[in-house]
C-alpha cells in the first residue's frame, strides 16, 4: 500500500531537501505544493529545485505551467488528485512537498471550489420543504431549518450544477491517508537564513534572470521578481531591492505559518537545526519509521 508523507513549512526552511532525503531512503516520488514553482523558467527566485538536487527522485507538478498561462488552486486540485490516485493504483510511495497551504489543502481534504451559478427563484417552497429536500439530497448538512438564504443557495448551486457545497468544517475531514511533517524553524534563525538565501539568488543571477522575463506579468506577483523589477526600472538601488526582498519574504512566512496552524490540526512539528540539517532529517526519519512501525522497518530491510 502507498503511504504519502507531506512536508510543510515556511520558505527557507529546507523543505526541499527533506523531502529529497525521504524520498531516496523510501523509494518515493515528489509531488510539487509550491504555487509558483509550477511555472516554467522562473527558477533562482522561487529558488526550485535544481536537476543534480533532484538526483534520481523523480518530480511531479513542477516546472511545467508557461509564464504567460494562468494556473490556479483549483487546476492544482484535479491535476493533482488524478495523478495521486495513478500513483497509488501503482503503490508508489509519495512525498509531497511545498508551502502552499492552500494548495495542500485542496489536494488532500475535502476542499470543493464552488463554481458561480445563479440564484434561483424557490419563493413558493416553504422552509420545511427547501429544508427536506436539502436533506435528501445531503443528508449530513448542516443548514438550519430558518436559515432561508443558505437552504436556497445550496438548492441554486445544486439544481445548476450538481455539485454540493459542503460545510466549512468538512474541509478539514482527509480525502487521502497521510502523515503531515512541518518543519519549525526559530523565528531568528530562519529570518538570517532568508537573508543568506536572497544574497545567494543574486549572486546566482537573479537579475539576469528577471531581465529575461520581464515581458512576463505574472514576475509582477512572485516575490522576488517583483522587486527586482523595481530595481530594473530604477525604483531601487540593489541594496534595497535586496532589502525588500527579504522584508517581504519574512512577512510571507508568517502567512505561511499563520494559515498552517488555522488549517491543520494534525501536523507534527519538527525544529530545524541549520547548523546541521541532517540532525533534523534523521530526527523525521526516527519518527516516521516509529509512526508506520513495521512497514518501514520491512522497506528499509529491503533496501540494504
Amino acid at each position: 500500500m502507498s503511504k504519502i508523507i507531506v512536508v510543510i513549512g515556511p520558505t527557507a526552511s529546507g523543505k526541499t531537501s527533506l523531502g529529497v532525503y525521504l524520498a531516496k531512503k523510501y523509494n518515493a516520488c515528489i509531488i510539487n505544493a509550491d504555487a509558483e514553482q509550477v511555472y516554467k523558467d522562473v527558477n533562482i527566485g522561487t529558488a526550485k529545485i535544481t536537476k543534480s538536487e533532484m538526483g534520481c527522485v523523480k518530480h511531479y507538478l513542477l516546472d511545467f505551467v508557461p509564464l504567460d498561462k494562468d494556473f490556479n488552486v483549483y487546476e492544482y486540485q484535479l491535476m493533482g488528485r488524478k495523478l495521486l490516485d495513478e500513483l497509488i493504483s501503482k503503490g508508489q510511495n509519495i512525498i509531497i512537498v511545498g508551502g502552499t497551504g492552500l494548495y495542500i489543502k485542496a489536494l488532500l481534504y475535502d476542499y470543493n471550489f464552488n463554481k458561480k451559478t445563479s440564484n434561483l427563484d424557490y419563493s413558493e417552497f416553504t422552509n420545511e420543504e427547501l429544508k427536506s429536500r436539502v436533506d435528501e439530497i445531503y443528508k449530513e448538512n448542516d443548514i438550519h431549518v430558518n436559515n432561508r438564504k443558505r437552504l436556497e443557495r445550496f438548492l441554486s448551486h445544486y439544481d445548476t450544477t450538481k455539485e454540493i457545497i459542503k460545510s466549512k468544517s468538512e474541509r478539514h475531514n482527509r480525502v487521502y491517508d497521510f502523515v503531515l511533517i512541518g518543519l519549525k524553524p526559530e523565528k531568528e534563525e530562519l529570518y538570517s537564513q532568508i537573508s543568506k538565501r536572497v544574497d545567494t539568488m543574486f549572486e546566482s543571477g537573479l537579475v539576469e534572470e528577471t531581465e529575461k522575463l520581464k515581458s512576463f506579468n505574472k514576475l509582477n506577483s512572485i516575490i522576488g521578481y517583483k522587486e527586482t523589477l523595481g530595481y530594473l526600472n530604477n525604483l531601487y538601488t540593489i541594496d534595497e531591492c535586496k532589502n525588500l526582498i527579504v522584508k517581504n519574504t519574512r512577512h510571507y512566512a508568517k502567512r505561511q505559518m499563520t494559515f498552517f496552524r488555522t488549517q491543520f490540526s494534525d501536523i507534527f512539528w519538527f525544529k530545524v537545526d541549520y547548523n546541521c540539517f541532517l540532525n533534523t532529517k534523521k530526527e523525521v526519519n526516527s519518527f516516521l519509521v516509529s509512526f508506520y512501525k513495521e512497514w518501514f522497518i520491512k522497506i528499509v530491510f529491503f533496501s540494504i
